[in-house]
């Protein structure tokens, strides 16, 4: 063999094995099929669900940080904020995440949803500690944000939304309380959805929302989307947002009641949005994706209760946090701010 052919098959081994160890061998844990063609334009038929891990109590709250590169999400019963990325893998990010004191109060003590501000800040729906908290990590010391309506400690924040202003809406349903609704803790007698502005003003939006979950905006800002996670009144709602950021009276966007009826693991939670508006929502058998008027076209069938959803890596990647697992799969449409 000459030294030319030596060499041309050194280097064609070399990055073969450069090759194999960038590509990890993830399992895969369904298939997108084939649906109406409104569907499978931003979700390819035949686009793999892949399983990046598992092993959680209940995965939850999933953001992207684009200035990383790397995906944090919460696992609320573990109590721990774990980080992932494709070169590596699975860490813990920030364990105790959320309460610490030995008397557990509550029945989840970690964090549920994260959101990243625009000073790249973390942002915790702080679940257990009953507030919503920002995250100093140069000592992973936390500021609270919010912990108090009127007086009255709150529920158990779960969600956020962070809008370009920096003003944070986020939904307060009980779930975090041993007793639910009829825990002695509870001080509220409502759910309530609220905004936080910067100043620290805190403003109840709603209370009529029996369960109030998921939370997220429109692409121009113009609209609130807030599920329900009632399963007698399993509904995503659409708000008009006023220019003071305030809402206006809501409208139901889709009731999921009926595939709850048919035993569809999962109720309405989490949720995210396309670049056109479209809206792709944790809910009764995986992750539903409706239109901005409210069509459903169709779902991404984890067949488990998949509790939130967050675009990242180019923002054509969509990562589900979904019972004990994380999941991903690539769509043909891309996240805001992608």
């Amino acid at each position: 063999m000459s030294a030319p052919t030596r060499l041309v098959l050194f280097l064609a081994t070399a990055l073969l094995l450069v090759g194999c160890r960038s590509t990890r061998p993830y399992d895969v844990a369904g298939v997108v099929p084939a649906g109406a063609a409104a569907f499978n334009t931003l979700v390819p038929a035949g686009s793999r669900i892949q399983r990046l891990a598992g092993g959680f109590a209940w995965a939850e709250g999933p953001v992207w940080r684009r200035s990383g590169g790397y995906l944090l999400f919460s696992d609320i019963p573990k109590n721990t904020i774990y980080r992932w990325s494709e070169t590596g893998g699975l860490t813990v990010f920030l364990r105790p995440a959320g309460y610490i004191a030995p008397d557990a109060p509550g029945r989840e003590l970690g964090t549920n949803g994260l959101k990243i501000d625009a000073q790249d800040r973390l942002v915790m729906a702080d679940h257990g500690n009953r507030q919503v908290a920002r995250l100093n990590e140069e000592n992973f010391t936390r500021t609270t944000l919010a912990a108090r309506y009127q007086g009255k400690r709150l529920n158990s924040p779960n969600d956020l939304a962070i809008r370009s202003n920096g003003d944070i809406y986020f939904t307060d349903p009980p779930y975090g309380l041993k007793g639910v609704n009829q825990d002695p803790a509870k001080e509220l007698d409502f759910n309530g959805v609220y905004r936080l502005t910067p100043a620290g003003e805190l403003t109840l939006l709603t209370r009529e929302l029996t369960f109030p979950n998921g939370i997220v905006f429109s692409p121009d800002e113009r609209t609130l989307y807030v599920s329900n996670s009632d399963p007698a009144h399993a509904v995503w709602m659409a708000y008009p947002l006023r220019p003071d950021g305030s809402i206006g009276p809501g409208a139901v966007l889709f009731d999921a009641t009926p595939l709850v009826r048919q035993g569809k693991p999962g109720l309405p939670d989490g949720m995210t949005v396309d670049r056109q508006g479209n809206l792709f929502a944790g809910g009764p058998g995986g992750v539903l994706v409706l239109t901005p008027d409210g069509r459903h076209l169709g779902t991404i069938e984890t067949r488990q209760a998949t509790a939130n959803v967050a675009f990242g890596g180019d923002g054509s990647v969509l990562y589900l946090a979904s019972d004990t697992t994380l999941l991903r799969v690539r769509v043909a449409t891309r996240g805001v701010g992608y």
